[in-house]
């Protein structure tokens, strides 16, 4: 291969990578077989909808993890979107889930997560094979599953009467109209217009998002089959006059007379007996409610009734509001309602066995089943965006939280003289972290994973879920993980905590992670999280923590807190030295072997810099290489983050960097002198692992575009040739933090945006 140096122009540069990408031969396929890391849920579950007419039929939703079916056969829910590659991956999040209730086979899923300027436009997926395939129908505007308000709905609905109709509500472009099963969509021009007005939106900090119409129901018994249903309700997220109603198909709308007003609608189900029961709150959530009620329309009288469940001592019930309603198919009297944003002691479910007169609270007399997931044992009940009755079975109902969904198979024993409703945690199949890092040591469990919310897991047995990391400390976010060169079993791992945590956010284990010991103390100025790195022999720290925020911008976000330059101890966090070599907000990385030396990228400037006496001086070893700069990638949009630096494990010297706009960059001289890599044309993560049998250099994996095709690949030969190992079943949206096994050829492991930890190994 042909040595470029580092001051290659950067302008022939980029004409050289294209001429090498045209030249590029189509990359082979290598069989994987692929599956999760068992955690169990880990995310936010925004929607389940039971199809009226097929029992064991049930769909759930989520606000970055895609879609999932439940499988009555195998007892597990089969994810639906793991199609999505990453140039799709603002589609991973599902705004809202619908069937047609006159075919089984019909589901619908919205898909589309930031309404942000750098977002796509959303997409209906439709299908007529329940989720096995479907056909992607783009829409000209935004959607946002990841936004406030994601757990109301549900925005788009089926026309029970004639199911080639649908409606789907919008945030910000009104009311749009399917009559042929979602090939084609117009807007209907006859809705009101505060769904496109301000008060349809919510301001958080710096930004407004909008909310729009935030649910569609169908009134069946207005229609015949055959023919459009002509009643239809929609919701406007607004706290002024926000429920319409249409009897001519969705041609025209007018206000429901007699309306509460003063808080959005969150959720709507219309009765048997045609009630039609709403929740509210003060915001959309799923953040912050501080007010809520739940009222019933006598859709044949017109009448209303303010039916909010209130203390057992007649007092009101407030400071938080309610997010679903569900009511029985089989007795249109039993109803339950969610509350939402009820933090202490946690959210609560009600029960009403008359439409509503009268409440029986349930959690607090409830007994738990955690065992498929042992992890949720102490999390509280909250966010309580949906709640479903099974319409075959009274006693089957279900309700999803921030991290997952509880089901019951017994709920008639809350009617019974000291009888307990028995919950259990029911993810099998449902994986909804998002890893902010992995880690596979050679020695100790084969896998730790840094994840989003939850912290992190040591995971001794890939197939079955164990527990987080034993505090101290109990971080939310673990940011960053790494693990000594030469000594595997010493791990340090950085991060955030939750307002109501106070501590060190970074620790260090001497036993694989299995205990933890949180640092001395932080470095002056630390606003926690960074990145994190330790010498080959344990002993010496680097941690870029982000810095606090700005005088006068307290408010803003933590990720937007400015950064620190990287911060040295060399005794565990009792004191701390600034690498002021270095500019702020760079990332050390640890040379494997030799404990003395430590490299460090600045993508602003395209510089590497290098120490060689443990960190106490950095010099710059070679400038020119290319510039990346921090523009958004993943969700936000298609720019990429920041060039990362990796070290080769078991080899001093070997760095490699990865660039989204560059592709791969390959050092052999501690990074004197760097050599492109042709045919891979964008690199977004790079892993090491077992090398090859007859080989002695590791197999590399990376998430990228080589030869103009975006995958998952392998190379066995150090970037000499690649093959794609995912296929276009198993793209998993964003793929992130890829390492490989040190003691498994073949196998690798990645992040996702939403879906968890994924393994593969060939087949």
């Amino acid at each position: 291969m042909k040595r470029f140096l580092t001051t290659l122009p950067l302008a022939l540069f980029a004409v050289l990578c294209a001429t090498l990408a045209a030249r590029a031969e189509p990359v082979r396929q290598d069989p994987y077989a692929w599956r999760n890391v068992r955690i169990g849920g880990g995310g936010f579950v925004t929607g389940i909808v039971f199809h009226p007419k097929e029992r064991g039929l049930v769909y759930l939703r989520t606000d970055v993890g895609g879609a999932y079916r439940w499988d009555a056969a195998t007892r597990r829910w089969v994810p639906l979107t793991d199609w999505l590659g990453m140039a799709d991956v603002n589609l991973t999040g599902i705004e809202s889930v619908a069937v047609d209730p006159s075919d089984p086979d019909r589901v619908y899923l919205a898909a589309g997560t930031y309404t942000n300027p750098r977002a796509g436009d959303g997409a209906i997926l439709c299908s007529s094979d329940r989720g096995r395939t479907f056909r992607r129908v783009d829409m000209p505007f935004k959607m946002g599953a990841n936004e406030a308000g994601r757990g109301n709905g549900e925005r788009l609905a089926v026309d029970p009467n004639r199911g080639a109709i649908l409606l789907f509500g919008s945030r910000a472009a009104g009311l749009w109209r399917s009559a042929d099963h979602g090939a084609t969509w117009s807007r209907v021009a006859g809705f009101p217009a505060v769904a496109t007005s301000a008060s349809a939106s919510v301001s958080l900090g710096p930004w407004t998002q909008p909310l729009g119409i935030d649910l569609v129901v169908f009134d069946g018994r207005s229609g015949r089959p055959g023919e459009a249903t002509p009643v239809v309700y929609a919701g406007v997220s607004t706290r002024e006059t926000c429920l319409f109603r249409s009897t001519d198909a969705g041609a025209t709308w007018a206000a429901v007379p007699g309306q509460p007003v003063g808080l959005r609608p969150t959720r709507a189900a219309l009765s048997s007996d045609g009630k039609l029961y709403l929740t509210y709150g003060d915001e959309p959530g799923p953040n912050t409610m501080h007010d809520g009620a739940v009222w019933v329309l006598d859709t044949a009288s017109g009448a209303w009734r303010d039916i909010t469940p209130i203390h057992p001592d007649g007092g009101a019930l407030t400071g938080f509001g309610y997010g679903a309603v569900a009511v029985d198919a089989r007795d249109p009297r039993h109803l339950l309602v969610s509350t939402f944003c009820r933090y202490k002691p946690h959210d609560e479910l009600f029960e009403s066995r008359d439409g509503g007169a009268t409440w029986k609270a349930l959690l607090g007399t409830s007994s738990w089943d955690y065992a498929g997931a042992p992890w949720v044992l102490g999390n509280s009940v909250h966010w309580m965006a949906s709640v479903a009755i099974d319409p075959f079975d009274s006693s089957h109902a279900m309700f999803t939280t921030g991290y997952g969904v509880f089901a019951t198979h017994n709920l008639e024993a809350a009617d019974s003289p000291g009888g307990h409703v028995v919950w259990s945690f029911d993810d099998k199949g449902i994986e909804e972290t998002v890893p902010l890092g992995l880690i596979s040591p050679p020695e100790g469990a084969h896998l730790l994973s840094a994840l989003g919310d939850i912290d992190g897991f040591r995971h001794d047995d890939l197939d079955h879920a164990g527990l987080q990391f034993a505090p101290p400390p109990r971080l939310a976010n673990t940011e960053s993980i790494a693990y000594a060169g030469g000594s595997p079993l010493t791990i340090v791992r950085c991060g955030t905590m939750w307002k109501r945590d106070h501590g060190v956010r970074a620790a260090v284990s001497r036993d694989g992670g299995r205990t933890w010991t949180p640092l001395a103390s932080e470095p002056p100025g630390s606003g926690g999280a960074g990145s994190i790195d330790v010498t080959a022999d344990g002993r010496i720290i680097f941690w870029t923590p982000r810095g606090t925020p700005r005088a006068g911008a307290e408010g803003m976000p933590p990720w937007m807190a400015p950064p620190m330059v990287p911060q040295r101890t060399a005794d565990f966090g009792r004191t701390w030295r600034a690498c002021v070599d270095l500019p702020a907000g760079v990332r050390v990385v640890a040379d494997p072997v030799n404990a003395g030396k430590l490299y460090a990228f600045d993508a602003a400037t395209g510089r590497l810099f290098v120490s060689e006496d443990g960190g106490l001086s950095f010099a710059v070893r070679c400038a020119g290489l290319a510039r990346v700069t921090s523009t958004a990638g993943g969700f936000g949009g298609a720019a990429g983050v920041p060039g990362v630096l990796h070290v080769v494990p078991g080899r001093t010297g070997e760095l490699w960097l990865e660039t989204r706009t560059g592709g791969l960059w390959r050092s052999e001289d501690g990074g004197a002198h760097f050599r492109h890599l042709a045919g891979v044309e964008e690199a977004y993560s790079l892993g090491f692992g077992k090398a090859a049998a007859g080989r002695d250099y590791p197999a590399l994996y990376l998430a990228g575009k080589v030869a103009g095709e975006q995958a998952l690949f392998r190379s066995d030969d150090a970037g000499a040739g690649w093959v794609r190992i995912n296929d276009d079943r198993h793209q998993y949206g964003w793929i992130n933090h890829v390492t490989g096994d040190p003691r498994v050829y073949g196998r690798v492991y990645f992040g996702t945006g939403g879906r968890g930890v994924v393994v593969g190994d060939p087949r």
